[in-house]
């Protein structure tokens, strides 16, 4: 990743959710980053110290985040050198998200879709117009 593209990751980690834990936000960027391939496998991910200094943030918190993503077996330390996408991350990330969107969050927008009475035939994309 090129010092530009860096940047460009890192500024979009600017923009903190103050209802949800900062490690727990910059680890969904990372997963987001990885799924999106910014994150390509074996490619190095900006470093703790690095994004700590350029967001303002302690280096626990973002430590706490990357070990989030080495316990999923998304990356991995390389002692000395920093951390690395794991090869297979993307589609172990993509499995993991699928999952959890289809048993955690879906069945939440079927109740929110059940309750306002929307048929799916009318959600643009799907069965409506866009």
């Amino acid at each position: 990743m090129s010092a530009e593209q860096l940047k460009g990751v890192i500024a979009r980690m600017n923009q903190w959710d103050e209802t949800t834990p900062i490690y727990l936000q910059l680890r969904r960027m990372v997963l987001e980053q990885i799924l999106q391939g910014a994150f390509s496998e074996g490619e190095a991910i900006p470093s703790v110290r690095q994004v700590a200094a350029e967001e303002k943030i302690n280096p626990i918190t973002v430590s706490k985040a990357y070990q989030m993503l080495v316990d999923e077996n998304l990356v991995e330390k390389k002692r000395g050198i920093g951390m690395y996408v794991r090869e297979g991350a993307r589609a172990l990330a993509l499995a993991q998200e699928r999952e959890h969107f289809l048993n955690e969050e879906w069945p939440k927008v079927l109740v929110r879709l059940k309750n306002l009475d929307i048929d799916t035939a009318e959600l643009p994309g799907i069965g409506g117009t866009a």
